[in-house]
C-alpha cells in the first residue's frame, strides 16, 4: 500500500513539472496593443477574460465601487513613450499600471507608478494619475473584454475600455510639434556631421517656419558635406520663406541643374516643384528702379 502511494505521489509530481514545462490555454489570454499618435507610442498589455454567460459589472463579476485591474490574470500596463494629456491632465512619459473603478454613473481610471500593482495590493499614494471618465455603451455587446483606440488624429485619440454593453472612454492628447522638435534637435546632436540628417532638420523647421536661420546654418553645413539636389533646393526655400528671393532664385535654379545631371531616381518627384519654385521666386524679386535722369545745368 505504501509502495503505491508513493507510485502515485511520485507520479503526481512528474505531471506537474511536465504541465509547468508545457503551454497551455489560458481562459483569459494575454493581448497588446499599440497606438502611435503623432510621434508617441502609446502600448497597453493586459489580459482578456470573456463572459461566458455572465453579465459584466455585477457583484460576481467585477463589482460597481471596487478597484480593478482592468483586466484579468497579472497587472495591466500601459506605456506611453513621451508625456500626454489624459482627459486634460498630465501624464508623464513612463510605464504605468492601469486601473480603473468601474461604476453607473462614472469611472475612475487610474494610472499607477507601482507597475506589478492589483486589487490585492493597490495603495492610492502610489497613484500617478487618475481620471474621472462619463461611461457610455458599446452600441453591441462584446463578449471579451477589449482595450482598444479610435478617432486617431496626429496629436489626439481615445483609448476605449469594452466589456458587455459597457463603454468607458479616456481621452489622450499630445504635444506633436514639440515632441517632433524634440526629436529634430535630438537626432542633430546626436548626428552633427551627417548631411541627410541635417536636410531633413532643416526641411522640419522650414515646414514649420521654425528658427529659419538655424535651418540655414543647417543647409550650409549639410550642402558643404555634400553638395545635392536636395539640401540645395531646401535651401532655397528657406531663403524664399525669408524674403529673400533674389538669393533663392540661383539656388532653385542650381538644385535643378543638379538634378538632371544626378541620376537620382527621386528627382523626377521634385522636378516640377522646383522649377515651379524658380517662377514663383522670379516673380517675387524686387523690380529695379530706373534711374532718375539727371537735371541738365543751364548754360551760362
Amino acid at each position: 500500500m505504501r509502495k503505491l502511494l508513493l507510485s502515485t505521489a511520485a507520479l503526481c509530481l512528474v505531471a506537474q513539472l511536465a504541465t509547468a514545462q508545457i503551454r497551455l490555454p489560458s481562459p483569459s489570454p494575454g493581448a497588446s496593443v499599440m497606438q502611435t499618435i503623432g510621434t508617441t507610442d502609446i502600448t497597453v498589455k493586459y489580459s482578456r477574460p470573456s463572459l461566458k454567460g455572465r453579465e459584466a459589472f455585477t457583484s460576481a463579476l467585477v463589482p460597481h465601487g471596487k478597484i480593478w485591474r482592468t483586466g484579468a490574470n497579472t497587472a495591466t500596463s500601459i506605456t506611453t513613450t513621451t508625456d500626454m494629456m489624459v482627459n486634460g491632465q498630465k501624464l508623464a512619459a513612463g510605464s504605468y499600471a492601469l486601473l480603473s473603478i468601474p461604476d453607473q454613473s462614472q469611472w475612475t481610471v487610474i494610472f499607477s507608478k507601482n507597475q506589478t500593482t492589483t486589487e490585492a495590493n493597490y495603495k492610492q499614494e502610489e497613484d500617478a494619475l487618475r481620471v474621472m471618465v462619463t461611461p457610455g455603451t458599446s452600441g453591441a455587446k462584446v463578449e471579451t473584454f477589449t482595450i482598444d483606440f479610435s478617432d486617431v488624429t496626429d496629436s489626439t485619440a481615445n483609448m476605449n475600455i469594452l466589456w458587455g454593453m459597457a463603454k468607458a472612454t479616456a481621452k489622450l492628447g499630445v504635444d506633436v510639434n514639440a515632441n517632433a522638435a524634440a526629436n529634430v534637435d535630438k537626432a542633430v546632436a546626436e548626428k552633427p556631421e551627417d548631411p541627410a540628417v541635417l536636410q531633413a532638420a532643416a526641411a522640419y523647421n522650414l515646414s514649420k517656419g521654425r528658427n529659419l536661420d538655424q535651418a540655414l546654418s543647417w543647409t550650409d553645413k549639410s550642402i558643404g558635406m555634400k553638395e545635392t539636389f536636395r539640401n540645395v533646393w531646401v535651401k532655397a526655400q528657406i531663403l524664399a520663406k525669408m524674403g529673400k528671393f533674389a538669393e533663392a532664385v540661383p539656388l532653385a535654379r542650381k538644385a535643378l541643374s543638379i538634378g538632371e545631371t544626378s541620376n537620382d531616381a527621386s528627382f523626377p518627384f521634385f522636378k516640377d516643384a522646383i522649377a515651379k519654385g524658380v517662377t514663383d521666386y522670379t516673380a517675387k524679386m524686387p523690380v529695379a528702379m530706373p534711374a532718375m535722369p539727371g537735371k541738365k545745368k543751364k548754360k551760362s
